[in-house]
């Protein structure tokens, strides 16, 4: 059978309710899912995201910080658990579990050929979350939580995460820093939140890079600092599977962030990614939805990206 792209996703994922007027709102998700649903999608294989379990989640969190999340959860309303930013509601466990089951199962299908590749169309977002606590409107980290589980269930010894958010993933970062065998390579606004991702950090492996870009960057210098850094860092890495953090808030309609991508940005870096997979991974990738809080340059965003994953397809 031809393998063709996957996407999870699961209706819990909108019971993540942080309040009227919070950006990370389900309406992102439900408009992503819109934008997926026209016809030039029609080959998506859609699949039912299933629950995440707590060993999948202490592969990067504490499990003290696992238990926490788990009695702080209200009945009703939502609560901060970083000062406002990050907030839990009474649905939030259900739609955490679900985005770490759909990225752990997107790296079984993927690993054992079920698959061409696969994008979790789930939401909180997390690359901001560390292994012991919440931040930036996420809980745990899914993308490093996929990435763990691959290196652990498959034995690989060279797994990375490449995170094209606007802000860098200092969870993905804090978590990755002492382990040898997984790699994260983040290209982020930098002044912005949450204020980490210098060049200078490196990792204690040499397995971080960081490529900042100032405010105002647009398509040109973009595709420059991508082909002359972070690309071949990755080659050099020679990844066994990549884990895309794929975030859609450098669009340069985001109203939280200063950079000027368009959709034909995240089509290109897509496809040049897939070129790395195809020629050190066996074409094995696994792509996460990060943020992107414009509604047009989210789904926009996140259409072409998909498109370009669905292009291995023909």
């Amino acid at each position: 059978m031809k393998q063709r792209t996957r996407v999870y996703t699961h209706v819990d994922c909108y019971d993540h309710q942080p309040g009227e007027g919070h950006p990370e709102s389900p309406q992102r998700l439900a408009l992503v899912l819109e934008a997926l649903k026209a016809p030039e999608f029609a080959a998506l294989d859609w699949q039912v995201a299933p629950m995440g379990t707590r060993a999948q989640t202490e592969l990067i969190h504490d499990a003290d910080y696992y238990d926490a999340i788990l009695e702080a959860l209200p009945a009703r309303g939502a609560v901060p658990l970083d000062g406002g930013d990050t907030m839990l509601s009474a649905g939030s466990w259900r739609a955490v579990m679900r985005c770490i089951g759909a990225a752990c199962a997107a790296v079984d299908d993927v690993m054992l050929g079920k698959a061409a590749n696969v994008f979790c169309a789930t939401r909180p977002c997390g690359h901001h979350a560390e292994p012991d606590r919440a931040m930036g409107f996420c809980i745990f980290n899914h993308a490093a939580i996929a990435a763990a589980h691959a290196s652990r269930a498959y034995e690989l010894e060279r797994v990375a995460v490449v995170d094209f958010d606007v802000h860098h993933g200092n969870g993905t970062q804090a978590a990755f820093a002492p382990l040898p065998g997984l790699f994260y390579a983040s290209c982020h606004q930098s002044p912005l939140y949450p204020g980490t991702g210098l060049r200078s950090e490196t990792g204690s492996r040499n397995n971080i890079l960081n490529v900042p870009l100032p405010p105002g960057c647009d398509s040109p210098m973009f595709r420059d600092r991508i082909r002359h850094d972070l690309l071949p860092a990755l080659r050099n890495w020679a990844p066994e599977l990549i884990v895309i953090s794929a975030g859609f808030d450098a669009h340069r309609d985001d109203p939280l962030a200063g950079l000027q991508l368009v959709d034909a940005d995240f089509h290109w870096i897509t496809r040049e990614l897939m070129e790395v997979a195809a020629d050190t991974a066996q074409g094995r990738i696994v792509s996460i939805l990060e943020g992107g809080y414009s509604m047009a340059g989210l789904t926009g965003g996140a259409a072409a990206h998909v498109r370009a994953l669905l292009a291995c397809n023909v």
